[in-house]
């Protein structure tokens, strides 16, 4: 646990009570501040009773009285499209709003940090598509290298129940631009942005809102290294800003189909093969067509994205390349499960928007493709450019007819639920083919969630397969 500092013998607010609200109050307790706990739903206010925890009803008139700052949960919004009104009443009263990552921020150095002989770093991963594989891959890169890392925020523990960071300690940390867009402290060692697309556009405030939560991590941030995805303008427009001109090789730069040999520093992949390119030259170049963990251009972005940050941390292109090679991937995110008869069923459950279904569509040939759930926006019609390589598709969920309707000619069965889906598609796939589940929708007509819904779609694979 990382204790928090700065609110000793003060009264600290804490809003929402999941993982990381929980966490939350227990640091500050073990950095002696009294947390005062809330929640709206009667279940986390249960789980928190169940634990120890006093609860303090935020909503009442008194319940920020006496109160130094107020700390919410990443889900919970504080300015669009509407604050939360214990968090309205505290911006009205002057009290000091944050989350979680800027109390991490705040207190993970300590005086025992200074007599260190390789001070721990942190590095951050941060973007729409990507951020849990990379910062995995990182992390997994770290570890194979002999590096002492932990890996905490959106994926794994919560930032403050993680031990704190011991002698050359590299924690590395995913966020999600409700993360960035309220901590008050974000000073990472290095920190990676991997790209940019519609999402969280309601919270955001539309497209300009969302890239400027997510460029804090940068612009207030100040790292020392600054990875950037450029294959969107708006990683090419930040990557500009931190950088004194196209040599300053603090910033790499980093993509999935361009060559960026003109720039001091920077990372990227064409035709399979990643290659690193530093002052003018190439530095070295590693084959990523038969990584099976990395499939497909999104992935081999990825790998790109943690090359650069591991390559900043003085980690060597040979034992990265071999721990690429040793990386099994995330469940739920281009996920193999399982092979029959010369036909692949991959777990794509994460690709829950247009964008990133297109990516996992054109990671693979021939594809049996399971789609549907609940529609966001403007439904699927933005893939028909990339559906030249679907065989056929089977649709569940709620939104299964209307996508049956956008895809066109497109051969398609609708089939409603996960188990048909997988029967179907096993039944008719051929040797060569691969029975891709990436819905392209959220879960949470059938599901409570994505993993949820890769579970599903994995259980019933395996039950077919053996």
């Amino acid at each position: 646990m990382i204790p928090v500092k700065g609110y000793k013998g003060a009264k600290v607010a804490v809003l929402g009570l999941g993982r990381s609200g929980l966490a939350t109050a227990a640091a500050l307790a073990a950095g002696g501040a009294e947390p005062l706990l809330w929640d709206d739903s009667p279940e986390a206010r249960a789980k928190a009773e169940a634990e120890g925890f006093t609860l303090t009803d935020l909503t009442r008139n008194a319940g920020l009285e006496g109160v130094a700052a107020l700390i919410t949960s990443p889900g919970i919004p504080h300015l669009y499209p509407a604050p939360h009104p214990v968090i309205a009443r505290a911006i009205a009263a002057g009290i000091p709003v944050d989350n979680d990552i800027g109390l991490f921020f705040q207190s993970a150095a300590d005086d025992t940090w200074a007599e260190m002989e390789v001070p721990p770093k942190v590095v951050t991963v941060t973007g729409s598509n990507g951020k849990s594989t990379t910062t995995a891959l990182i992390h997994h890169i770290l570890k194979e290298a002999g590096r002492p890392t932990q890996m905490a925020g959106n994926i794994g523990k919560g930032v403050l129940s993680i031990d704190p960071p011991q002698d050359g300690e590299v924690v590395v940390l995913e966020l999600s631009s409700y993360q960035t867009d309220l901590a008050r402290a974000l000073t990472p060692d290095v920190a990676v942005f991997t790209n940019l697309s519609p999402d969280h556009l309601d919270r955001h405030n539309g497209m300009g809102g969302y890239f400027a939560a997510k460029a804090r991590l940068f612009t207030q941030g100040g790292p020392d290294r600054a990875v950037i995805g450029v294959d969107e303008v708006e990683g090419q427009f930040l990557a500009g800003q931190l950088s004194q001109g196209a040599a300053d090789d603090r910033v790499i730069r980093v993509s999935s189909g361009q060559k960026l040999e003109g720039f001091g520093w920077a990372v990227f992949a064409r035709k399979g093969f990643l290659t690193e390119w530093r002052k003018g030259r190439q530095v070295a170049s590693i084959d990523l067509r038969e990584i099976k963990g990395l499939p497909g251009a999104h992935n081999h972005q990825n790998a790109c994205a943690a090359y650069a940050a591991c390559r900043s941390l003085g980690i060597a292109p040979k034992l990265i390349e071999g721990a690429l090679h040793s990386f099994a991937g995330l469940p739920h995110r281009s996920q193999l499960v399982g092979e029959r008869a010369g036909v692949r069923f991959v777990n794509d459950s994460k690709a829950t928007n247009v964008d990133s279904a297109a990516k996992a569509l054109q990671a693979f040939p021939n594809i049996r493709w399971i789609a549907g759930g609940m529609g966001k926006d403007g439904g699927i019609a933005g893939l028909k450019p990339f559906l030249g390589s679907v065989v056929k598709a089977y649709l569940i969920g709620h939104s299964a007819r209307d996508f049956a309707l956008q895809i066109g000619e497109t051969p398609h069965e609708i089939c409603e639920t996960m188990e048909c889906a997988v029967a179907r598609a096993a039944e008719e796939a051929e040797a060569g083919e691969v029975v891709l589940l990436a819905p392209a929708a959220a879960s949470f007509d059938q599901y409570p969630n994505f993993e949820r819904r890769g579970e599903d779609f994995t259980a019933r694979v395996k039950a077919l397969i053996g």
